[in-house]
């Protein structure tokens, strides 16, 4: 368990690097009028290959890891709440919204929609990303790596 909930923990650096760096290409891209070209199709695909990694790791890691327990007064635990209800439904939710935004920018005909659709949907993602993952500092369990 150690090792999936250390992948997972430390996946997450490379996706906020990866959804940063698609959400800035797709704005300048957009804002340029520039091409979608193979380079930019290529990104969209690591983006949403690397979330749907994420998810499965963390469906895994629902159902063994011992930050989830379904023991009587459970939900009065912070950590036990946070990771059951807020961690999983906002990653869950940012996993849907990316795939909608990586499909409507796939199906969109012009290079301008393609690159707006993508950093709008990524965009939105990343926030509910960034306020589900457990920082360190909200106390409830959360670690860097």
């Amino acid at each position: 368990m150690e090792i999936l909930k250390h992948t997972h923990s430390g996946l997450r650096w490379l996706f906020l690097l990866i959804i940063i760096f698609a959400i800035v290409n797709a704005i300048r891209k957009w804002k340029s009028g520039e091409k979608f070209g193979a380079k930019d199709k290529l990104l969209n695909i690591i983006t949403i290959a690397l979330t749907h990694t994420m998810g499965i790791l963390g469906i895994i890691l629902l159902f063994i890891t011992d930050k989830i327990q379904f023991t009587e007064g459970f939900m009065k635990n912070d950590m036990y709440r946070f990771y059951l209800t807020q961690h999983t439904f906002g990653m869950v939710l940012a996993i849907i919204l990316i795939t909608i935004g990586y499909s409507k920018a796939k199906k969109a005909t012009k290079d301008k929609a393609k690159f707006r659709k993508t950093a709008v949907w990524f965009a939105i993602s990343l926030i509910i990303v960034l306020i589900s993952i457990p920082w360190p500092f909200w106390g409830v369990g959360g670690e860097l790596y």
